[in-house]
């Protein structure tokens, strides 16, 4: 289990039993698929989403089954959309290891995402509410969305930052808060409450991935599990450079406009990128999305797992980037 849970034993305890209840549906007659599964469930991953999902429940008539069903969905889910991630992007690492794809062919592992999703809906339409299946099913829609349009978008220099910012929403924002939102309704807290949570969520998210997005332009290949440029190798032009571009710069758009970049060429674009105040903008908006997430979280109801949301929060957002 990731450190940042060790402070927080009530839910880290949880996500032990939301670890075995994955492992668990993760048997399958093909050995390949369930040891692949298992890999992932056991690669580090911090499980902020499963986590999130269990804090939310706390507000309300605490339900430990449903509950940890909820948890494993959202977790499973993230996790189809990694492999599948690593696929379209040809990845050879995935959190410092290498990928499904890359071991196992492309083919394998476009089944074990397949598979994690057909897990999610069995769970679902065990454990869940009608009305969860309803919003869990609109969101994965839009999550999956999301990631079409980034693939629509790829090296395409006329993104807007309206447009890179609906692809996250979709993308990223929307499983933040949804296991927010599906932690709290599924222990019946109110509507207002309920949605509360999916402000937090979606902030939170909104901050998270264009944090990522700056550390492609700021990072080294240890912080990041995978090289350092690599949304730019694979043509996703991310916030830092859509702001860059907007004045247009002739040094910057004919870098992008080469068939091939080098690694010469990468380090020059992220150079530019940082000169033509890319980088800063991009910052300016990641704090304001956190803020956000923060203004909405001072309207819960004061106890223990607000601050636990909030020290969480900060874990994720309040870094070097």
């Amino acid at each position: 289990m990731h450190a940042i849970w060790n402070k927080y034993p009530e839910i880290q305890s949880e996500l032990y039993v939301v670890r075995e209840i994955m492992e668990e549906n993760a048997r399958c007659k093909d050995k390949v698929i369930e040891a692949s599964i298992k890999d992932l469930i056991q690669s580090g991953g911090k499980m902020i989403r499963p986590g999130f999902a269990v804090i939310a429940s706390k507000f309300g008539d605490y339900k430990p089954e449903r509950t940890r069903a909820m948890a494993t969905v959202v977790e499973m889910f993230h996790m189809a959309t990694l492999v599948h991630d690593d696929v379209i992007d040809d990845s050879k690492l995935r959190r410092g290891k290498e990928t499904i794809q890359s071991k196992y062919g492309k083919e394998y592992a476009v089944y074990i995402g397949d598979y994690l999703f057909c897990i999610c809906f069995k769970i679902l339409a065990s454990t869940a509410s009608l009305q969860s299946i309803q919003i869990d099913s609109k969101a994965m829609s839009k999550i999956c969305l999301g990631e079409v349009e980034q693939l629509n978008s790829r090296f395409q220099k006329e993104v807007s930052v309206k447009n890179y910012l609906k692809r996250i929403s979709g993308k990223t924002a929307e499983l933040f808060a949804l296991s927010l939102y599906i932690g709290a309704a599924e222990s019946d807290c109110d509507k207002k409450l309920s949605r509360l949570f999916w402000n937090i969520g979606h902030n939170i998210g909104m901050a998270f991935q264009i944090i990522d997005d700056l550390l492609d332009y700021t990072g080294t290949d240890k912080q990041l599990g995978k090289e350092a440029g690599h949304d730019l190798r694979d043509g996703i032009y991310t916030l830092p450079l859509i702001y860059a571009l907007e004045s247009k710069p002739a040094d910057l758009i004919a870098l992008l406009e080469k068939e091939e970049l080098s690694e010469e060429d990468i380090q020059k674009i992220i150079e530019l990128t940082h000169e033509y105040g890319g980088i800063d903008k991009a910052r300016a908006l990641a704090k304001k999305y956190t803020n956000k997430a923060y203004s909405f979280m001072k309207r819960l109801p004061d106890n223990k797992y607000k601050i636990m949301l909030q020290e969480i929060t900060g874990e994720l957002l309040d870094r070097v980037y």
